[in-house]
Order: structure tokens, then C-alpha cells, then sequence
């Protein structure tokens, strides 16, 4: 299992991309609604806020579950977010 700074480390590095992917599409892609590309950079930094914050906090007890479970939440998030970039334009 990787360490707790590692896998922050990369919650934040994939947070860090897609709200890089928000901002240009807002910047330099025509045709895309300003107010959505926002509304979604919001989404993800407070998405970076929370899976963050759950990493802090693990569940004593039931380790490999709550990784899991984390893991789980984390992709499906991060696969809504990415659809959801694919529809600005």
C-alpha cells in the first residue's frame, strides 16, 4: 500500500490536470461557456478538498475497506469530472 503523502501527492497532481484542462478550454477553445468551465473548476478543487481530507482521516479498523471504497469514489469522481470537461465545448 502506498504511503498516505503519496497517494495526496497524487490526488492532488489529478486535480491538478483537470482543473489545467478546465482552464484552457475556458481560455482558448472557442465556443466554450465561460460560467460551466468555472462552475466546474470550483467542482474540482472542492473535490481535491475532500478526497484529501479523507485521506487524513482513514477508518481504524477496516484499512484495506476504506482504501477501497477511496479508490472507488476517487476514479468515479474523477471519471465525471473528465465527461463533463468533454461537454463544455
Amino acid at each position: 500500500m502506498a504511503s498516505r503523502r503519496e497517494l495526496k501527492k497524487n490526488v492532488n497532481y489529478i486535480a491538478g490536470e483537470l482543473f489545467t484542462e478546465c482552464l484552457i478550454n475556458s481560455m482558448f477553445i472557442p465556443g466554450t461557456d465561460k460560467s460551466k468551465a468555472d462552475e466546474l473548476m470550483a467542482e474540482v478543487l472542492k473535490m481535491q478538498d475532500e478526497f484529501v481530507c479523507r485521506i487524513s482521516h482513514t477508518e481504524p479498523g477496516n484499512v484495506k475497506g476504506f482504501y477501497k471504497k477511496f479508490r472507488a469514489d476517487f476514479n468515479a469522481k474523477v471519471n465525471e469530472i473528465i465527461e463533463a470537461i468533454g461537454k463544455l465545448n
